[in-house]
């Protein structure tokens, strides 16, 4: 079963020992139509602009405006209406997709963990990138050589166990962290 979540933060356990979790709110969402196997069209709410296309899909399922936004997830229910919420009662395992916080344009120090040079006495090599090529062979840069770049904003996934579930207000508390900027919008899918 596959959910649409929103990140809310980070926090701590009050048990002794202490646990690192990351709070997550499952999203209020509207199963559209389920094929024969599980798989169903799940409209939720977003900020994103409408147009033309939402605004048919919306009159074709009797949405209301708030739910814009469209997704193909597997999910736990039989007939269309709201999703159902209470297999992650029982889970154990989930996997988060979110992505990761984009930090534009760094050096290859940020990126890759290179070390730099010298700082002082003359050395002109502090955090630059130092030879990246050949003389005669191959005469060029090799494919995938790390240098400085677009560095975030990658799609990624991890595995978390659940601690907690309150259905009442939708929050999951996943021990760990999870990629992601807070308020960002991700999936989640129960493993186990």
């Amino acid at each position: 079963m596959e959910y649409i979540i929103e990140k809310i933060g980070m926090s701590r356990t009050t048990t002794v020992p202490s646990l690192p979790v990351t709070l997550v709110k499952v999203l209020d969402a509207k199963v559209c139509e389920v094929d024969e196997n599980k798989t169903a069209i799940v409209a939720y709410v977003s900020g994103k602009k409408m147009n033309k296309t939402i605004t048919g899909q919306q009159k074709k399922y009797n949405l209301k405006p708030e739910f814009n936004r469209f997704i193909t997830l597997t999910v736990s229910n039989e007939e269309a209406g709201e999703q159902d919420v209470t297999p992650l009662g029982s889970a154990a395992v989930v996997k988060s997709t979110f992505n990761s916080k984009g930090r534009g344009f760094t050096g290859a120090i940020k990126r890759h963990g290179f070390s730099g040079g010298p700082g002082a006495h003359g050395s002109r090599f502090h955090r630059r990138v130092g030879s990246i090529g050949n003389a005669e062979w191959p005469g060029r840069v090799q494919r995938g050589k790390k240098m400085p770049g677009h560095y975030g904003n990658t799609q990624n996934t991890v595995k978390n166990e659940v601690v907690s579930f309150d259905a009442e207000t939708g929050v999951l508390v996943l021990k760990g962290a999870v990629p992601g900027a807070n308020g960002s919008l991700g999936k989640i899918r129960i493993v186990k």
